[in-house]
């Protein structure tokens, strides 16, 4: 079993769990109106609790306002960067993240001073997984709005030692990564499968939304149906992909941001046109791009300017 090659790594592992990571560190800007307008025109969200005398964040924002940004974080307890040296000395030198989990437990407000304490929650055992084996941490956020609780951050990550890779030309690494697939949008794959572009619709006030979430941006309810695209739509921006290399892919390709006829965007790639062709207002019509054989992905060919 894997728990058994650790080398007894994994029993020092352990000891880090509950130790604290930061304590009362101060987000590096109180809630504010410019960051919450950047994040909902980002997003498309154009919920109207967002705006006006009574608005609040979006509560996905949690996060944000207690990152470092580039200059990183000042006060934060040594455990941290002690468990990643543990972790790169024993091998596990790549690192990925993993999921995310965030709960919610008040509204964040223009002007909240936000505060947070940090701490190691869990290291699994020893595990193996398709990109190597090695060992999940789960680090705890609490953050705080004027001393209250105001929700709460687990995220994930895998930091492994990577997997060796065949060198068979049968399995030469070209399959193309697969999406992540949860009972929040396993309606919009099985769509896919079907050759249906899928969008969600909320039962209560209509609006359509994309990509797939448990509850409606504008009137917060819970039950949705959905509508199938037409599949026309048209380029609202896009980049050209350089780098990293990857073999499933061949660049420089463009991914775009389609919007579709339906008002919602999705992110996908623009095919049948050269990457340096592709430009914002461009017309596209919705494919299905047989990946592999496991694998059909929607894709969106140029109707003009296209390759002969």
């Amino acid at each position: 079993m894997a728990e058994e090659r650790d080398g007894g790594v994994y029993e020092e592992l352990k000891t880090f769990e509950g130790r604290v990571a930061a304590t009362a560190l101060e987000g590096k800007d109180p809630v504010n109106e410019p960051m919450i307008r950047h994040w909902c025109e980002a997003m498309g969200d154009t919920s109207p609790a967002y705006e006006g005398p009574d608005a609040i964040a979006p509560p996905t924002m949690l996060q944000a306002w207690t990152m470092g940004g580039l200059s990183g974080y000042e006060g934060r307890s040594p455990a941290h960067d002690e468990l990643f040296a543990l972790l790169d000395g024993a091998g596990y030198t790549s690192v990925v993240a993993t999921d995310c989990e965030q709960e919610y437990l008040r509204p964040l407000r223009p002007g909240d001073v936000i505060t947070y304490d940090s701490v190691i929650e869990s290291v699994s055992p020893l595990k193996t997984t398709k990109l190597g084996t090695g060992h999940f941490v789960t680090t705890r956020m609490d953050v705080r709005a004027g001393g209250e609780l105001a929700g709460t951050h687990r995220f994930r990550i895998l930091k492994y030692a990577p997997a060796r890779r065949s060198s068979s030309p049968k399995k030469s690494g070209k399959a193309r990564p697969r999406p992540v697939v949860n009972r929040d949008n396993a309606g919009f794959w099985d769509g896919v499968a079907r050759h249906r572009l899928l969008i969600q619709r909320c039962t209560e006030c209509a609006t359509l939304r994309f990509p797939w979430l448990p509850g409606c941006n504008a009137c917060g309810g819970q039950e949705w149906d959905t509508v199938e695209a037409s599949g026309e739509g048209t380029v609202f921006s896009y980049v050209v992909m350089h780098h990293p290399p990857f073999p499933a892919f061949d660049p420089p390709y463009a991914v775009g941001l389609i919007e579709l006829a339906e008002g919602v965007r999705i992110v996908s790639n623009v095919i049948g046109v050269p990457y340096d062709k592709v430009r914002i207002g461009l017309p596209v019509r919705l494919e299905f791009l047989r990946a592999d054989e496991d694998l059909e992905l929607p894709v969106f060919r140029a109707t003009e300017g296209g390759e002969a």
